[in-house]
């Protein structure tokens, strides 16, 4: 199976992006789900059919899904629950602080993990599309296991024994599944970490960024990036949506031109080596599945595979020693070693010429100085003291 993830800053386009993926890979043959995770779903209305909370089949060989909370939460953490209010209980609390507290961190986005890790595992599907939340969600989800399994292991610091020893009686006595609770919740955390390892796998999963020609959209892009490759996963492609033709509106859209089209240049040097998609404004609201066909064949091209992966290259590395963090950062735009660097924040700036680049870095970086960089192409690598 191969996995394609769609993110972006609210707004852009993403689940018609995703809805036209799907259908151009569905008409190719591939039997595809897409599956929103994004709470403010508008998949349906995209694909202009009613879904559920299960797959329904939209078109041959195309099935779709919009995640629902409650219906999820039911499916896979009712056995939790009972086994969180229940050790809650024991440590004093009353009911109602015991039940707040029984809402694991995450557990929405756990739920939607959950549901990529069965259809992975059943592997009924060629392709599985996600239509994700915006970008912060979305960088939530994609660090969930090891924020559950912190938060698991500070909740019952050396307890596992107890637990089931004492979770045994309770389920003889007063048939309080107890021990076959914390047993399947710790099964879930070895799910959760078996798809993130699929999501660290280049060979099944690509990352693609949607993004419009507008700078704070663009800003938003350049920060995802940046931490989805620090954190190992593939961005193989940026996709460009609701780009107006040059000659469009006469003077009244002159300005916006202007600025699309220095946009659209920052983004083809700010993600190079990526491939670029762009998809002109249709003009019109997207729903039904011609419109989407029209926009997958705009996006790949009438004989263009979806499933491909574009681009394997990690430009962003980070090395910690006991006092710096070097920073290695891939920019082929640079063609001599004639610029200055300077920091602010969590961003770099790099000035060549008449010509200025932003670089953000982790946020972390904000609270470290400057001290030096070397540059030998197309590297440029950045030293930061801790302090």
């Amino acid at each position: 199976m191969r996995i394609l993830l769609f993110t972006g800053k609210g707004g852009v386009g993403k689940t018609t992006t995703a809805a036209a993926t799907a259908l151009q890979a569905a008409r190719q043959g591939y039997r595809t789900l897409v599956l929103s995770t994004d709470p403010a779903h508008s998949l349906a209305d995209a694909l202009d059919t009613e879904l559920s909370p299960e797959p329904v089949e939209v078109a041959p060989n195309l099935w779709g899904q919009e995640f629902d909370v409650y219906y999820s939460m039911k499916k896979y953490w009712g056995n939790m629950r009972e086994l969180m209010r229940t050790i809650f209980r024991w440590q004093g609390m009353d009911n109602i602080v015991a039940e707040e507290l029984s809402v694991l961190p995450g557990m929405e986005e756990a739920s939607a993990f959950l549901w990529i890790e069965k259809f992975y595992s059943e592997n009924e599907y060629d392709l599985m599309v996600i239509d994700s939340a915006p970008t912060g969600e979305t960088l939530t989800l994609l660090s969930l296991p090891q924020v559950t399994q912190s938060w698991l292991t500070k909740a019952f610091p050396g307890q596992k024994f107890a637990v089931k020893t004492m979770g045994a009686f309770l389920r003889r006595t007063m048939d309080i599944p107890l021990d076959k609770g914390y047993e399947e919740l710790e099964a879930l955390f070895g799910k959760l970490e078996l798809i993130q390892s699929i999501f660290v796998n280049p060979d099944v999963t690509s990352i693609r960024l949607v993004a419009n020609p507008e700078r704070m959209v663009i800003q938003e892009a350049k920060r995802a990036y940046t931490y989805l490759q620090l954190y190992g996963y593939n961005v193989d492609a940026v996709v460009v949506n609701r780009i107006l033709p040059p000659h469009s509106g006469g003077k009244l859209f002159k300005q916006y031109l202007e600025s699309q089209a220095t946009h659209l240049a920052d983004i083809e040097e700010s993600f190079a080596p990526l491939p670029i998609f762009k998809v002109p404004h249709q003009g019109s609201e997207v729903f039904g599945l011609p419109l989407l066909e029209q926009i997958g064949q705009q996006i790949y091209g009438d004989a263009g595979d979806p499933t491909k992966i574009y681009h394997r290259e990690s430009p962003f590395e980070v090395r910690e020693t006991d006092k710096q963090y070097e920073i290695r950062l891939k920019l082929p735009f640079i063609d001599s070693e004639d610029f200055e660097l300077k920091k602010f924040g969590d961003e770099l700036v790099i000035d060549i010429g008449n010509r200025r680049k932003n670089i953000f870095l982790p946020r972390f970086a904000n609270f470290l100085q400057l001290d030096h960089h070397a540059f030998e192409r197309p590297w440029l690598s950045v030293w930061l003291n801790k302090g």
